[in-house]
């Protein structure tokens, strides 16, 4: 059996722990073009005290997919408009998941009641005679 470790021996997708050289070197790109992302806020890293990049996880992450869409011939605006649609998706499924969790509690608690049944009725159908 394997024990948890500590949550701070796992650091999160979010922490920026690389410096931009070696996020370079994760994401396949050149420095340069990882500070031109940048300035474009197509990644923002975390900085430091002394205003260093420092790329996380989820930052080379979005650096590879924008190294791709650029590869596919996408400019920079169809980018960030992009990121901002994806971001928006995430954060609607966060809200719908959250929703079916308190539609669901509240299932529990009030169950729904069946439909009324209605008393069936002879059908008569009416055939004239020619």
């Amino acid at each position: 059996m394997t024990k948890d470790l500590p949550q701070e021996d796992h650091p999160d997708d979010d922490a920026g722990l690389y410096v931009i050289s070696v996020a370079a070197e994760l994401s396949g790109l050149h420095p340069q073009t990882l500070r031109q992302y940048d300035r474009l806020g197509l990644v923002s890293p975390d900085r430091t005290v002394g205003r260093n990049r420092r790329y996380s996880l989820r930052d080379i992450a979005s650096l590879r997919m924008v190294g791709r869409l650029v590869g596919e011939g996408i400019n920079h605006a169809g980018i960030k408009r992009i990121i901002e649609l994806e971001s928006a998706v995430a954060s609607m499924a966060m809200e719908v998941a959250k929703l079916r969790i308190e539609v669901d509690a509240l299932l529990v608690e009030n169950p729904p009641r069946g439909l009324a049944t209605r008393k069936k009725s002879d059908v008569i159908i009416y055939k004239e005679d020619n």
